[in-house]
């Protein structure tokens, strides 16, 4: 089958899949009263958001499951399975994040407050997650320790160096990810960016493993976005945040060059850095503060800023970001 007729049948139908298994939990979680807990200290206008159905990520993990698995068949019948290893792979890695931020999600509803696990506790499963990701793709996914420099035809092999720096890029890139899920259809639209981009990458190396990863992110963070679109309906939780900061590190590692992740990812560190600093500041400064609030998406917030107008705006700043990427990547092989 053509490679673009392959992937864009494959983000339809996980598109499709999305939209009905949302639409088929939303009452479900209704019932169940699994509803947002809103912090005090955030935006006084969030206050209306309480209650909204939250853990909505099942749906597109549902949706990716099913939509993935239907097209792998298919790719088994075509005699190209083997080459969706780095998929299979990436995908177990993204649900037992997925996984992680289901029991957060569970204890932040069971026990009526906007904090779940500990911060140690998930970042302690999600570093047996990184580290076993890591060593499975080095001895199934065909992943070798060099770095493919973007806007550089070349690859530096750092040998042992490259396990430490990829398990700290993989813990940074999922939890600033679930940083970005603040506001309405913020995460989903950044989500969908970010796959629309790892997509381009994947047409232009002829990755299969890579097609997938993206495509089913693609269809989902758009299925997703019909009911989380401002005034959301369904908020993804951690549940779903940590599943698509896992995928969006995963395609950057399918792409052969994980490093485009800093251009792709712009915002998913732009979130990420505000935190730090904030922190950093009121901790050195005494209790004064650098933001409004953090992160940065709420400092907009504050500023004035309309959700939609963040959304639009960090949506266009991925975009411009992922082109450079592309861009760069194209310029070399010439």
């Amino acid at each position: 089958m053509n490679a673009y007729l392959f992937s864009t049948l494959l983000t339809l139908t996980v598109f499709v899949f999305t939209v009905l298994s949302t639409g088929a939990i939303l009452p479900l979680l209704h019932r169940k009263h699994a509803g947002q807990i809103i912090l005090e200290i955030g935006p006084n206008w969030h206050k209306s958001k309480e209650g909204t159905p939250t853990m909505g990520g099942i749906a597109p993990i549902i949706a990716v499951i099913l939509g993935g698995g239907v097209f792998l068949a298919s790719s088994k019948a075509a005699g190209v399975s083997d080459a969706a290893t780095p998929f299979l792979l990436t995908l177990l890695f993204a649900l037992g994040n997925a996984g992680v931020g289901m029991v957060d999600d569970i204890t932040k509803i069971a026990k009526k407050r906007n904090l779940g696990l500990t911060p140690w506790q998930k970042l302690m499963l999600q570093s047996a997650l990184a580290a076993a990701y890591l060593v499975m793709l080095r001895l199934f996914g065909g992943v070798d320790t060099s770095l493919g420099l973007p806007f550089l035809n070349t690859g530096l092999d750092i040998g042992f160096l490259w396990y430490p720096l990829c398990f700290l890029m993989i813990l940074w890139f999922v939890n600033c990810a679930n940083l970005t899920d603040g506001i309405d259809g913020l995460a989903s639209s950044v989500a969908a960016v970010v796959a629309l981009g790892y997509l381009a990458f994947a047409f232009a190396l002829s990755s299969f493993s890579l097609s997938l990863c993206s495509s089913c992110m693609l269809g989902a963070a758009l299925g997703f976005l019909v009911y989380n679109r401002h005034p959301a309906r369904i908020f993804m939780g951690d549940t779903g945040s940590l599943f698509f900061g896992a995928l969006a590190i995963g395609s950057a590692f399918l792409s052969g060059s994980f490093l485009t992740i800093l251009l792709l990812g712009i915002i998913y560190t732009l979130e990420g850095i505000s935190v730090v600093l904030q922190v950093a500041v009121f901790k050195l400064a005494h209790g004064k503060r650098l933001f409004r609030m953090a992160p940065f998406h709420h400092h907009l917030e504050k500023c004035g800023w309309s959700e939609r107008k963040i959304t639009v705006a960090f949506s266009l700043i991925t975009l411009l970001f992922g082109g450079l990427a592309l861009w760069g990547f194209l310029s070399c092989r010439q």
